[in-house]
This record gives structure tokens, sequence and C-alpha cells, in this order.
């Protein structure tokens, strides 16, 4: 019994879980209308900012990351999310991992809200996976000496690089949710730290906090007097 659950408890469940959830939604949402259809989206959740700011619907915030527009967008983000999500769920436990997860999704459509088109609709788990490219850049500055995680942290940076140059030159992407998410995982990443691989310094790990703190409250300050 306790062999089987250990073996359970190194399983990215939590990864899986978000999957699985996100299919489920986008899937709803195609035989109700279809997930391009903009009540739909609206319906379902999509982050819309007139709706957020004027009715108070926060909970958008949240919804809008288990939300897709198109076959395509669903399939690219939870490839993603699997093999990334489940690295990283590894390395820092299920529930640090979800945290983290919800922190980046949360603090990107924040971002998106101030910096992009108020009148536009935006989805997807982009922001939140973003994010966990962002602990994979403060694993990196944190553990360089690790052969694996310093290989791993460049090539996840080059990722990066080159999704927010094609972002620039496509339209659709929601850059600013990347952005914003990047940041936030690399922070949280901080935060939370990651026991398995070793100690986070103490100094760092405050300034992380109190620097997500601030940004948190700069970014929901200026969406709600801006």
């Amino acid at each position: 019994m306790q062999q089987t659950l250990k073996r359970w408890d190194r399983q990215p469940y939590m990864t899986i879980g978000l999957v699985i959830i996100n299919f489920i939604v986008f899937g709803l949402m195609t035989i109700n209308g279809g997930s391009e259809n903009t009540q739909t989206l609206l319906q379902y959740g999509a982050v819309f900012k007139p709706l957020i700011v004027e009715n108070g619907e926060w909970w958008r915030l949240i919804a809008g990351m288990f939300i897709h527009i198109g076959l395509t967008h669903i399939v690219m983000n939870m490839v993603t999310l699997y093999f990334v999500g489940m690295q990283i769920e590894n390395l820092f436990g299920h529930f640090k991992f979800l945290l983290i997860y919800f922190i980046a999704g949360i603090f990107g459509n924040l971002v998106s809200l101030v910096f992009g088109n108020p009148l536009s609709l935006s989805a997807g788990a982009s922001g939140a996976i973003f994010g966990l490219f962002g602990v994979w850049l403060m694993l990196g500055e944190s553990f360089h000496a690790n052969p694996y995680i310093h290989v791993m942290a460049r090539q996840l940076g080059l990722f990066v690089v080159l999704a927010l140059a094609s972002s620039l030159l496509e339209s659709g992407i929601d850059i600013y949710a990347h952005i914003g998410g990047i940041l936030a995982g690399f922070l949280s990443g901080y935060l939370v730290g990651v026991p398995k691989i070793g100690k986070v310094e103490i100094p760092k790990r405050i300034v992380a906090t109190v620097a997500l703190v601030v940004l948190f409250a700069v970014t929901f300050g200026k969406l709600i007097y801006q």
C-alpha cells in the first residue's frame, strides 16, 4: 500500500488533471455554440475587460485560463502544458506547482487587461504555461551548477525569446499575458522554493516575494483606476 502511494505521489496528477479539465471545457464549448463563437466564449468565462472591471466578474481571471479558441489553440497549449508541467510538478511538488500555475495565469490576465486592447476577448492557458517557462529561468539562475538544469534553462530561455518575438509578428496572440506569466512564474519560483534540488538564498526569496506582491498591487490598481 505504501509503495503504491509513493508511486502515485510521483505521478504528475495535477498536470494531467489540468489537461483533462481544459479538454472537458473545450468539449462543452464545442457542443454549445463552438469554441470560436463570441457568445460562447463570454458565457464560459473569456477575459473581457468591460465585464470584469465594470460588472465585477473577477472570476474570469481564472475561468479564462481554461478556455481555448479553436482546436489548434488547445492542442498546442495542452501538449506544452503536459511536457513542461510534469517536469515542474516533479521538481516542486504537486501543490507548489499548482500555486505557481495559478499565480502566473492570473497575473498574466491582469497584465493583458491593463496593456491589451480593452475591447478584445482573451482566453487560454498561455499565461500560466509561460509562467512555467519563467520557473525554468529561475531554476537556471539559482542552480546553474546543475548541468541538467543549466541546459534545460538555456534551451527554454531561447524558446521563450523566439516565442515572444513571433508574438510581435502575429496577430491574435496575447503577448502581454505571456510576459506577465513569465515574470510571475519567475518570481513565484523563489517564493515557494524547491527543496528537492536545493536551498534558494533567503534574500532572493524575500526580494522576489515583495516584488511579486508589489507587481500584483500596482497592476491591479492601474486596472481599476486607469
